[in-house]
C-alpha cells in the first residue's frame, strides 16, 4: 500500500512535529485539533520549528514554503476521510484515544491504516473499537520529531504483515529508521529508559546528590548527551509519570513506579521544559528545584 496522504489527530508538541516531518518529506498532511485556538498553537509550533531549521541552514526559504503548503489545519474529523494513514497524537489517556480511534475507523476507508503515537498504552486496547483491527498499529515517534531519526513500529496480535510493511515503508519515506516491537507497555525504548529516569528521580528525591551532579555524572561518566533529570524535563514529567504508571500497572515491578516527588511535581504544574519549570527553571538561568 502506498501512503500518499496522512492525517494527524492532535496538534501538540508531538502531533505538530509529526506533521512537519511528513510535510518535509513531500507528503500532504492534515492536522486535526479541537478548535481554532488549538490549531493556531499547532501552526505556531510548526512555524517556530521551521524558523530554527532555516536559521541553522537545514532548510531554505523555498523549502519552508513548500512545507507550509503541504499542511492543512482542520477541526472536523470528517475532513480526514481521504487519508491513507491516520496517526493519533492526543494526550496519553487510554479512554480518549480509544474513543477517537473508534470514530476514525468509521470515517476513513477500510484500507486506511490507523496508528497511535502512544508511548505506553497497549495497541490491542486502543484497537478494541476499530473496524478491521488488522490495520491498527503503533507508530511511536520521538521528540523533537523533525530531528529524531527513530520510530517504533508496534504490532498487536491482530496487526497484519501488510500493515507492518506499509508502515515501515512510510517511516523510511519520511527519513526515519523503523524498529519493530511487539505490543507491550513501554515497547523497546521506554521499557529500558524509564527505570533509569525513575532511579535518577529517586536519587534526587532522597537527597543523595544535586540535580546538576546527577546529570553531570551521566553526561561526563557515560557520554550521554544530556543527564536523566534534564531529559525528564524535556520529555515532560506528566508524560513520564503516565508512562511509568502504565509500565508499573502492566508488570508490577517497582523500578517502573513513579516516585512520590514526581507525582507532586506533576500536581503542582512543574512538568518540565514546556511549563518553564521542572527539575530546572527554564525562564531564567537553570537551577534545580528544591
Amino acid at each position: 500500500m502506498r501512503i500518499e496522504r496522512v492525517a494527524v489527530i492532535g496538534g501538540g508538541l508531538m502531533g505538530s512535529g509529526i506533521a512537519e516531518a511528513v510535510a518535509r518529506a513531500g507528503v500532504p498532511v492534515t492536522v486535526r485539533d479541537v478548535d481554532e485556538v488549538a490549531l493556531g498553537a499547532a501552526r505556531e509550533r510548526v512555524e517556530k520549528s521551521l524558523a530554527r531549521a532555516l536559521q541553522g541552514g537545514k532548510l531554505s526559504e523555498q523549502e519552508g514554503e513548500g512545507v507550509r503548503g503541504r499542511i492543512a489545519y482542520v477541526s472536523e474529523l470528517g475532513e480526514l476521510a481521504e487519508a491513507d494513514l491516520v496517526i493519533e497524537a492526543v494526550p496519553e489517556n487510554a479512554e480518549l484515544k480509544v474513543g477517537i480511534l473508534a470514530q476514525v475507523s468509521g470515517i476513513v476507508s477500510e484500507r486506511a491504516l490507523i496508528a497511535s503515537n502512544t508511548s505506553s498504552i497497549p495497541i490491542a486496547q486502543l484497537a478494541a473499537g476499530v473496524r478491521h483491527p488488522e490495520r491498527v498499529l503503533g507508530l511511536h515517534f520521538f521528540s523533537p520529531v523533525p530531528v529524531m531519526p527513530l520510530v517504533e513500529v508496534v504490532l498487536s496480535l491482530d496487526t497484519s504483515e501488510q500493515t507492518v510493511a506499509a508502515a515501515s515503508e512510510f517511516a523510511a519515506a519520511i527519513g526515519k529508521k523503523a524498529i519493530v516491537t511487539k505490543d507491550r507497555s513501554g515497547f523497546i525504548v521506554n521499557m529500558l529508559l524509564v527505570p533509569y529516569l525513575m532511579a535518577a528521580v529517586r536519587m534526587y528525591e532522597e537527597g543523595f546528590a544535586t540535580a546538576e551532579d546527577i546529570d553531570e555524572g551521566m553526561k561526563l561518566g557515560c557520554g550521554h548527551p544530556m543527564g536523566p533529570l534534564t531529559l525528564s524535563d524535556f520529555i515532560g514529567l506528566d508524560v513520564l509519570y503516565a508512562i511509568g504508571d502504565s509500565l508499573h500497572e502492566e508488570f508490577k515491578r517497582t523500578e517502573y513506579a513513579p516516585p512520590p516527588l514526581l507525582k507532586r511535581m506533576v500536581a503542582s504544574g512543574r512538568i518540565g521544559r514546556k511549563a518553564g519549570r521542572g527539575f530546572y527553571e527554564y525562564d531564567r538561568a537553570p537551577a534545580a528545584v528544591r
